[in-house]
C-alpha cells in the first residue's frame, strides 16, 4: 500500500520531496466571425503561429465550418498572450481550460 495520492510521484532526486501533478493545460480558441476573410484567418495562423499552409487551412476550415478551432495549448499565461495577439490581428479569440474532453 502506498501513502501517495493518485497522480503524485516521489522525486527520484530527493526522497523527501514530492512532485506535484502538472496543472491542466489551457487552450486558445479562435472563433468564427462575419468580418474576416478565410484567406486572412489562414494568413494569421501561418504568420503568427508558424503553421504550414496545410495546417493553417485545416484550422481555418474548422473555424469556418464548426465556428471555432483550438489553435494552441499550454500554460494560461502563454494562451492569454496568444489571445492578445489574435485580437491584435482582428480575430475573435478566447482562453479556456482544457477539461480533458
Amino acid at each position: 500500500m502506498t501513502d501517495r495520492a493518485p497522480g503524485v510521484e516521489r522525486s527520484p532526486f530527493d526522497e523527501g520531496a514530492v512532485a506535484v501533478a502538472p496543472a491542466k493545460p489551457w487552450r486558445t480558441i479562435v472563433w468564427d466571425d462575419p468580418v474576416n476573410l478565410m484567406s486572412y484567418v489562414s494568413y494569421v495562423f501561418r504568420a503568427y503561429f508558424g503553421f504550414s499552409t496545410e495546417r493553417a487551412e485545416e484550422l481555418m476550415m474548422r473555424v469556418h465550418s464548426l465556428g471555432r478551432a483550438v489553435v494552441a495549448e499550454g500554460s494560461r499565461e502563454a494562451m492569454e498572450l496568444h489571445v492578445e495577439a489574435m485580437h491584435g490581428y482582428g480575430l475573435w479569440a478566447t482562453v479556456e481550460e482544457d477539461d480533458g474532453v
